[in-house]
């Protein structure tokens, strides 16, 4: 089998904001009255959609809310992302993804990025740190309705990527996921795909059991190797 396509998660593989994404949730539980402690609140968030991540805190508080409501929430929590990020003197960026890109792409393997971010955060984020051309696909939540872990984003990049690249024939088995989180990486699982887990948001020895590679920085994936093992 032939390795051909790359697909990234965004939040904590791309940029290490998933701090201002725990505070941002934060303030909103705050302000809704709603208690959960930190792991209770990882637990339900890291790697998942705010939408997928809020429903299921309120669910659990014990609070009722509209779509409607929801989608207010979902939006001024956006809102405070975007003036977060534009106020930051440096992106943070993790500090291998431009040479890694420009490795992938020198080495002819399609690119995608499949997030539970809203397409506007991902797009700030790519176009700020000059990203944006090296991603064929970019798959976000304004396209599913669906969170990781559900595989519905890897499933539809795949498609959106024969769309543009017919004569690969992509198959999910032909694509390496790159993911930060135990959602994501079941959500790659779910999808048929092998998956490397990196090592920024949870220890390695926890993603040793989940991933089918792990390594702590992006420079340690040796796709020579993985490709043998494919």
């Amino acid at each position: 089998m032939t390795l051909k396509a790359i697909l990234f998660d965004f939040n904590g593989v791309i940029i290490n904001d998933e701090p201002i994404h725990q505070e941002l949730i934060s303030e909103i539980l705050i302000t809704e009255n709603l208690n959960f402690d930190q792991t209770e609140l990882n637990n339900l968030s890291v790697g998942r959609s705010d939408h997928a991540c809020l429903t299921d805190l309120f669910n659990i508080g014990g609070r009722a809310v509209t779509e409607e409501y929801l989608t207010k929430l979902i939006a001024a929590k956006a809102t405070a992302y975007r003036k977060k990020i534009q106020q930051l003197p440096t992106l943070p960026i993790y500090p291998d993804i431009p040479e890694f890109l420009t490795q992938l792409q020198s080495k002819k393997l399609i690119i995608a990025l499949v997030t539970g971010a809203l397409r506007q955060q991902a797009e700030l984020v790519l176009q700020q740190a000059h990203l944006t051309q090296y991603f064929s696909v970019i798959v976000t939540a304004d396209d599913i309705t669906t969170s990781k872990p559900e595989p519905d984003g890897y499933l539809l990049a795949v498609t959106q990527l024969n769309q543009q690249h017919p004569q690969l024939n992509l198959q999910s088995h032909e694509c390496l996921v790159i993911e930060d989180s135990l959602a994501g990486i079941e959500a790659a699982k779910r999808a048929q795909m092998p998956v490397v887990g990196i090592a920024n948001t949870y220890p390695l020895h926890i993603l040793q059991r989940h991933a089918d590679w792990t390594v702590d920085y992006l420079s340690e994936i040796e796709l020579e190797r993985i490709q043998k093992v494919l």
